[in-house]
């Protein structure tokens, strides 16, 4: 059976999607974009902000859910700009400091809000 999961803790959907989908056991995160939910704008600096924003938002869903990040099995990591692969791996990192789950990353030309990062994630209990 379909739960939705939301939480105040992250930012509400900018379109007609939800933060987050649970079904026989798995949890699907929309793609998370830096928007800091306690005011419902997009966080200042660059990617190694955004990337901190995203990496909170995911965890807030995670968290209503009854999910942790050691129960993630895929991201999908989405930037404006493969020159900020690296920085924003460094915060990725931090989040997964053991068994990380799989991965892609894509270079894209534009994302919503004109952020830099957005990601997508999966976990499984």
């Amino acid at each position: 059976m379909k739960k939705i999961i939301n939480t105040e803790k992250a930012p509400k959907a900018i379109g007609p999607y939800s933060q987050a989908v649970e079904v026989n056991g798995t949890l699907y995160i929309s793609g998370q974009v830096p928007i800091d939910p306690a005011i419902g704008k997009v966080v200042e600096g660059g990617i190694t902000e955004q990337t901190e924003m995203v990496m909170k938002n995911i965890e807030a869903i995670l968290q209503e859910a009854g999910y942790s990040f050691e129960d993630v099995v895929k991201s999908t990591c989405l930037l404006s700009d493969m020159e900020n692969f690296a920085a924003m791996n460094e915060v990725y990192a931090k989040y997964y400091p053991e068994n990380p789950p799989a991965r892609a990353a894509y270079g894209v030309v534009k994302l919503p809000l004109g952020v830099m990062v957005e990601i997508e994630t999966i976990a499984v209990k």
